[in-house]
């Protein structure tokens, strides 16, 4: 009897467990290994991981780390790190303070903090979609409903006017989250969207949560907003960062919140203490980039502007292809003249290859939290450098052109 009790209680799973999407980006992957295992070589566009050096400083600060113990940090990030952000924002034109930083496992850690300090379980966050794939999953996670804000390629996926987003405030709003620049999208928004959206948030007591990790990723002489660089937005606003993307190192996990808000960032030391401390190497191989400047940053903008350039050129080749050139970071979100891109992915990985090789690319819809919308796009990252890109969408042409021909 014990035994059928015990055996039906594990098979209970919680009802976040069962509604939590599957990562559109990392779901085909068995696929992916397939291929790979069938003596492909697959070009990876499905994931934001650039294949531009880590700077030499940060993997220096790993291999001089000489402490007998790698012992607890303070739960609010080292205090060192903290000051080297305070330089690193002042640069940007964000004044802070460094007891307004606290240093999170990663950016994803970032916004699931941002998330669960300035909303409950059975709250509302509304975010313009389509979006980074995972708020999907940090929201499931802490029991809060996203509101999409449809944006459509046509317009370059900017902010809609006002009174749209405003007929999707509820009792239960809380706040707004932007990426910008944008996930999948690559999309800026302008200073005046910027200002916008925080006049909107103001008179309506919401939070806005800014998602800015691909804050030095803009092309063509375009500036970056950040919300804290909206003035009377003190208790609104609050920015979520990362290095991974900044400094090509993904696997460092070094995320921050900042807020000027006094009482959300005591809040947010709360959830960054029950998680006891973010890694400490990681933060000191951090702060050894805090330091890069332009000479850094001007020659990797210009390599990702011209990787944008040849993907964006590639599509528009293709027959009836709609995408935007991307203003910012380093996606491309294209709608193809198919009914699931999803199936065309897993045809290119189990079913095509040019000479052994064949291309990968992320499913759109799991970029959107409305039902059905997205089957038709794919996102593809544009991080390879331009010889591999070059063979990339040449695979992708070929491919979707016999693809076309099976399903029509």
């Amino acid at each position: 009897m014990e035994k059928n009790i015990a055996k039906d209680l594990t098979m209970k799973l919680s009802q976040r467990a069962l509604e939590i999407q599957a990562s559109p980006i990392r779901k085909l992957m068995p696929h992916a290994v397939a291929a790979k295992q069938r003596g492909l070589k697959v070009y990876q566009l499905n994931i934001g991981q650039p294949d531009i050096p880590t700077p030499q400083p940060m993997l220096d600060a790993y291999h001089s780390f000489s402490e007998k113990v790698l012992a607890y940090g303070p739960s609010q990030g080292l205090d060192a790190y903290r000051n080297g952000l305070v330089d690193y924002y002042a640069r940007q034109g964000i004044p802070l303070q460094e007891n307004q930083i606290i240093v999170t496992t990663a950016g994803s850690e970032a916004v699931t903090f941002a998330m669960m300090v300035v909303a409950g379980a059975g709250d509302e966050i509304i975010v313009p979609e389509p979006f980074y794939t995972n708020y999907n999953g940090f929201a499931t996670m802490a029991g809060i409903t996203i509101r999409p804000l449809l944006t459509l390629a046509e317009t370059g996926y900017q902010l809609p006017a006002d009174e749209q987003i405003e007929a999707l405030i509820t009792s239960r709003t809380r706040a707004i989250m932007i990426c910008n620049p944008g996930n999948p999208t690559g999309t800026v928004y302008s200073r005046e969207d910027v200002f916008r959206l925080g006049a909107l948030a103001k008179k309506h007591g919401l939070f806005v949560i800014s998602d800015e990790v691909y804050r030095e990723f803009i092309y063509e002489g375009r500036s970056h907003t950040s919300i804290l660089h909206v003035p009377g937005l003190e208790d609104n606003a609050v920015m979520v960062d990362s290095v991974s993307k900044r400094y090509s190192a993904c696997g460092a996990r070094i995320g921050c919140v900042a807020s000027r808000n006094q009482a959300l960032m005591d809040a947010t030391l709360k959830f960054a203490q029950a998680r006891l401390c973010p890694p400490t190497v990681d933060q000191l191989a951090a702060l050894a980039c805090v330091p890069l400047g332009e000479d850094f940053f001007r020659p990797l903008i210009a390599e990702y502007q011209a990787r944008r350039d040849l993907v964006f050129n590639a599509l528009m080749e293709i027959p009836g292809v709609v995408c935007v050139k991307p203003q910012g970071a380093f996606y491309i979100l294209v709608k193809l003249p198919v009914d699931d891109c999803e199936k065309f992915i897993i045809w290119l990985l189990n079913d095509f290859n040019i000479a052994g090789e064949t291309v990968m690319g992320a499913p759109g819809e799991g970029f959107y939290a409305t039902a059905g919308l997205g089957r038709d796009e794919m996102r593809l990252a544009y991080v390879l450098n331009e010889n591999e890109l070059r063979k990339a969408m040449h695979i992708f042409a070929r491919g979707f052109e016999e693809y076309k021909k099976l399903t029509t």
